[in-house]
């Protein structure tokens, strides 16, 4: 599997760690009895595990450590807020840097990848069948131990590849597709058919899957960003977010794309989308958010990144018009808000800048028909499941973000993860009960 081309859009984030520094860092783990570091992972890497086998040399245990608690830990190396989770439980802090467990686990995750080797095999088979909808991070995860679990597998994926937002979402220099595309291949390894480019609802019927398979897994993620809904979003020079990112990760160039541009929201994607049009050559790259800085949801250091790649930010402000000129963007008309947090627009607030671009990134829209055609109760289109992921279908399970729902967590790479490994736990049970 392959995203051709694929640029880097220039260079990463954060370059990976030296030798030197490797051992260094790894010799400094206190190997905790008690591992704060693992308790903050979303899916529980024994942390003081695979930096003692690094320290000793063994990469190979290493690697394994990861990927057998994390099937996207070289995925999550790269972007989870490892200073929010295992960073930032280290005991080190505050009183002194703590251990760069995120650039470790990218060291032993890289020289996996670059060893080519296969961890783990699928386990005796159990003569059940399992339909995972989305190859996505959650999909993925979850069809990866069910068939270490001994369950046949096949995932479907509307994308012609599979890993889902990792692999068509993230910028590369967060996330190349390479890594997403090789942790697919690893579930591919274990006898999973990953069918692309079949779209469930249009290519396959729910109805279909429901007869010929004993468990389905819905791992759909989320859709397309919403429209603002003002005056002038129809013009030319107006994009998605989700589609302005994939076309600069395929095609490394966006055609049509101005000197100035203007983001509207404050999430991880908004960033993204901002951060990719700075190096794709717009001298002027402003983020406009609703409500103050306080209340943005991209991680501090994605923030920090983005005004260290020149992106500035206005906070308390929404787009009240698109201007627009023979059908292309031309200026954004804006107004403020009050700064109490509730984004009431200010009467006689408003002003007009100029600007070639509007990427809105505003949240994503949800699949909402795709779970009545399962039959499983949702809330506007955010799956509703008990803490294993069931439904209430008895054979439907879900996972990832078309159950995440705002204020219940953070819709983070690694908790996609655990969400999937969670259903295939869940969904091996179930098959297995009675057959003893």
């Amino acid at each position: 599997m392959a995203m051709k081309p694929t640029f880097a859009l220039g260079p990463p984030m954060a370059e990976p760690l030296a030798p030197l520094d490797v051992i260094v860092e790894a010799n400094r783990c206190l190997n905790c009895y008690d591992a704060p570091c693992t308790r903050a992972c979303p899916t529980g890497i024994d942390i003081p595990r695979f930096i003692r086998r690094i320290a000793s040399g063994d990469k190979a245990g290493a690697a394994r450590t990861i990927m057998d608690a994390n099937p996207m830990g070289a995925s999550c190396a790269r972007v989870c807020p490892t200073e929010e989770l295992c960073e930032g439980a280290c005991v080190y802090t505050p009183d002194a840097p703590a251990i760069r467990i995120g650039q470790l686990q990218q060291h032993a995750t890289d020289w996996l990848m670059a060893d080519g080797r296969a961890l783990f095999s699928p386990g005796t088979p159990s003569g059940k069948r399992v339909a995972v909808v989305g190859g996505g991070p959650a999909g993925l995860s979850a069809a990866r131990d069910l068939a270490r679990l001994g369950h046949q597998v096949t995932v479907f994926e509307r994308d012609d590849l599979p890993g889902g937002l990792n692999t068509y979402g993230i910028v590369p220099y967060r996330l190349p597709a390479e890594v997403a595309l090789w942790e697919a291949e690893q579930v591919r390894r274990l006898g999973v058919d990953i069918r692309t480019g079949v779209a469930v609802g249009t290519g396959v019927a729910a109805a279909e899957l429901l007869a010929e398979y004993d468990a389905i897994v819905i791992a759909c993620g989320m859709g397309r960003v919403p429209h603002l809904g003002i005056p002038g979003e129809d013009a030319g020079g107006v994009w998605d977010a989700l589609d302005f990112i994939r076309r600069a990760k395929e095609d490394g160039a966006v055609p049509g794309l101005g000197d100035t541009v203007a983001v509207i929201g404050g999430g991880n994607t908004a960033i993204d989308a901002a951060t990719a049009s700075k190096r794709l050559g717009a001298s002027s790259v402003t983020m406009f958010y609703r409500r103050g800085a306080e209340r943005m949801t991209a991680y501090a250091f994605e923030i920090e990144f983005a005004r260290s790649e020149g992106v500035e930010f206005r906070h308390c402000v929404i787009p009240k018009r698109i201007v627009t000129n023979e059908g292309r963007v031309a200026g954004l008309e804006l107004i403020r808000t009050d700064t109490d947090g509730s984004a009431r627009p200010i009467p006689g607030s408003a002003y007009t800048i100029p600007v070639d671009n509007v990427i809105r990134a505003i949240g994503q829209s949800r699949f909402a028909a795709l779970l009545d055609a399962f039959g499983v109760i949702h809330e506007h289109g955010v799956a509703v499941v008990d803490d294993d992921m069931r439904t209430n279908q008895p054979r439907v399970f879900a996972a990832g973000d078309c159950m995440f729902r705002a204020g219940a967590g953070d819709a983070m790479v690694v908790e996609a993860a655990e969400r999937g490994k969670t259903a295939a736990r869940s969904i091996d049970a179930f098959l297995r009960e009675g057959t003893a």
